[in-house]
C-alpha cells in the first residue's frame, strides 16, 4: 500500500504567478502540482502526491493563524502520512512559510514533516529541530539536487528506518547527540586527528564548532568636525516608488542615492520597503530610520566635517549571510576609494 504525501508549494511553484499573485489565499488541488509532480515520480510505487496546498507568500506571512487554520484542516481531512513542504531554497518569506507549515504538522498533529532549505534561509533555525530539512543551493537551479534527497528521506522515514548522519542523508544537523558505537576508544581516535591534522592531511573532528566572523575594529577618528561621515542602512529606505525595486526581504542588491542636497529624508519623498517591521512610523518620519537630518544638523554646529553626497540602503530582514558580506565589501570598496573616514550604519 502506497503512503499518501501531502505538499505545499508558494503561489510561484504551484503555477499561479509571480509576486503580483503573492497575496492569494491557501487553496487545496487534489495530485501533485509543480515540483510536487516530479517529487511523485521519484516515489515511484512506494508512495503517492494526493494533494497540493498553494498560498501565497505574503498571504501566509501577513495572516499566518488563518492560513494555518485552513492549511491544518486540510491535513486533518486528507490524513496524509507525511508532509513535504518547499524546497524554499534561500527565499525568506517563502521558508517562513514552510517552516511554519511543517512546525504546526509536527506539533499540533504529531505527523511527520519534511522540507528544503538552503543552510542561510532564516527559517532554518525555526525548524531544524522539529522538521527534517533537506540542505538545498541558494535558487531554484537546485531543484534537480533537492528532490531526489527529499524523496530519499522520505522512503526512510515512512519505512520507519533511521536516517544516517546529516552528511550522509543531507539534511541539516538538528543539534541532537546521539550514542554511535567506534572501533577504537577515543584517545586513539583524537590522537589519529591530531598527527593528521599536523601532517596537514584530511581529518574529521567529532565535535564541529561553530565559525565567526573575526572583524578587526578600525582605529578611533581623532577629529569628527574634519570626517567625511557616509550613511548606510539595513533597513530598506528608498525614494518614493522604490525605482530600483529593492526587495523587501533576502535582498539581492544594494542600491545608493544622491542626497548631497537634501537636509533630510523627507515624508513623501522616502519610504521603507523593509518586509519585517511596520513602516507607518518609517514613512512618516524616513529619518528615523536613516538619520540625514541629524547628521546635516551636526555638521552645521561644526561637530561633523561632512555627510558624504551618496546614501546607500539595502533590506536587512531575510537576507544572507553571504549576500550581506558581498554588500558590506562592495559599499566599503567604494566608500574607501572615495575616502570616507567613517559609516553610521543603521538597522530596524
Amino acid at each position: 500500500m502506497k503512503f499518501k504525501v501531502l505538499y505545499y508549494v508558494n503561489q510561484f511553484f504551484g503555477q499561479i504567478g509571480g509576486e503580483d499573485q503573492a497575496d492569494i489565499a491557501p487553496e487545496y488541488k487534489e495530485g501533485p502540482v509543480g515540483p510536487a509532480l516530479g517529487f511523485n515520480n521519484l516515489l515511484g510505487d512506494e508512495g503517492e502526491v494526493v494533494g497540493t496546498i498553494i498560498c501565497g507568500d505574503n498571504y501566509f506571512n501577513e495572516n499566518k493563524e488563518e492560513a494555518l487554520e485552513y492549511i491544518m484542516d486540510v491535513v486533518k481531512k486528507e490524513d496524509p502520512d507525511i508532509v513535504v513542504a518547499g524546497p524554499a531554497f534561500n527565499a525568506g518569506r517563502y521558508g517562513m512559510a514552510c517552516s511554519g507549515v511543517v512546525n504546526a504538522v509536527v506539533e499540533e498533529l504529531d505527523k511527520k514533516a519534511v522540507t528544503g532549505m538552503y543552510i542561510e534561509n532564516p527559517a532554518v533555525e525555526y525548524s531544524k529541530d522539529k522538521a527534517i530539512i533537506i540542505e538545498t543551493l541558494d535558487s531554484a537551479a537546485g531543484m534537480r539536487d533537492a528532490l531526489p534527497k527529499i524523496a530519499n528521506v522520505v522512503k526512510k522515514l515512512m519505512k520507519g528506518e533511521e536516517l544516517g548522519k546529516p552528511e550522509e542523508d543531507g539534511y541539516i544537523p538538528q543539534g541532537k547527540r546521539l550514542t554511535v558505537f567506534a572501533d577504537e576508544i577515543g584517545s586513539k581516535r583524537a590522537v589519529k586527528m591530531l598527527l593528521a591534522r599536523l601532517n596537514d592531511e584530511e581529518f574529521q573532528t567529532e565535535l564541529p564548532m561553530s565559525e565567526f566572523d573575526s572583524v578587526e575594529p578600525a582605529d578611533a577618528i581623532k577629529d569628527l568636525s574634519n570626517a567625511t561621515i557616509a550613511l548606510v542602512t539595513s533597513g530598506g529606505m528608498v525614494p518614493e516608488g522604490n525605482p530600483d525595486r529593492l526587495q523587501s526581504s533576502s535582498a539581492q542588491q544594494w542600491n545608493k542615492y544622491d542626497v548631497e542636497s537634501l537636509e533630510g529624508l523627507k515624508e513623501g519623498k522616502f519610504v521603507t520597503v523593509h518586509g519585517g517591521f511596520d513602516p507607518v512610523y518609517a514613512n512618516e518620519i524616513p529619518d528615523r530610520i536613516a538619520p540625514l537630518d541629524l547628521m546635516e544638523e551636526a555638521v552645521k554646529q561644526g561637530k561633523l566635517g561632512g555627510v558624504y553626497k551618496y546614501f546607500y540602503t539595502t533590506t536587512g530582514t531575510g537576507t544572507a549571510v553571504g549576500k550581506s558580506v558581498e554588500f558590506g565589501t562592495e559599499i566599503g570598496k567604494e566608500l574607501k576609494e572615495a575616502g570616507v573616514d567613517g559609516v553610521i550604519l543603521t538597522s530596524t
